[in-house]
C-alpha cells in the first residue's frame, strides 16, 4: 500500500514550485543548499550550470527531482502560511486566543500554545472560514506541529464528521 503523500507534497507542482521560489527569492542561503542537493546526484550537473539559473527555473528543477528535505517542507509550508498567506493561520490563533503579529507566533511562547477546547474552537473556525486551504492547514498541523496543539487529532476528525 502506498504512504499519503505529505501535506507538502500534496499540493499542485505549481504551487510547490511557486513556494520553492518564494523561499529563494526571500531567504537567498537557501539556493546553494538546493544547488547541492541538485549536484549530489548520480549524472547530474555541476554546481556551475546552476548559479546563473534564475529563481524560477531553479525552482522547478528542485521541484521536478524532488529535492526537498523533511525539514524543506516545514519550512515551505510555515513560509506558505506565516508569510505569504497568513490569513488561514490567523484565523486560527484568533480562535484559539493565541497572541500573534498576523499570524506569526511571539518567540517566547512555547508548546502547547492552547488548551484543547481552544483548539476544538480554532479547528471549527477555519473548516468554517477557509474550505479546502483551510482542510490543507490543518493536515499541515496534525503532521507536523502536533505537540503545540493539544488534541487536534480528535478536533480534526470530529470535523470532518469522522
Amino acid at each position: 500500500m502506498k504512504k499519503p503523500p505529505t501535506p507538502y507534497r500534496a499540493l499542485p507542482a505549481e504551487q510547490r514550485v511557486a513556494l520553492v521560489t518564494a523561499m529563494l527569492t526571500r531567504h537567498p542561503h537557501t539556493r546553494a543548499l538546493f544547488i547541492s542537493r541538485l549536484t549530489s546526484r548520480k549524472g547530474g550537473f555541476r554546481a556551475q550550470t546552476f548559479q546563473p539559473w534564475p529563481a524560477d527555473k531553479l525552482a522547478r528543477e528542485v521541484v521536478r527531482v524532488g529535492a526537498e528535505s523533511v525539514q524543506d517542507e516545514v519550512d515551505l509550508l510555515q513560509l506558505l502560511y506565516v508569510e505569504l498567506e497568513p490569513a488561514i493561520q490567523v484565523t486560527f490563533l484568533d480562535a484559539a486566543g493565541v497572541r500573534h503579529d498576523n499570524g506569526t507566533m511571539p518567540e517566547d511562547l512555547s508548546p502547547p500554545f492552547a488548551d484543547e477546547a481552544a483548539v476544538h474552537r480554532a479547528v471549527q473556525a477555519v473548516v468554517a472560514q477557509h474550505g479546502p486551504a483551510g482542510d490543507h492547514y490543518l493536515l499541515t498541523l496534525v503532521t507536523y506541529a502536533r505537540a503545540g496543539w493539544p488534541g487536534i487529532v480528535e478536533a480534526v476528525t470530529a470535523a470532518k464528521g469522522g
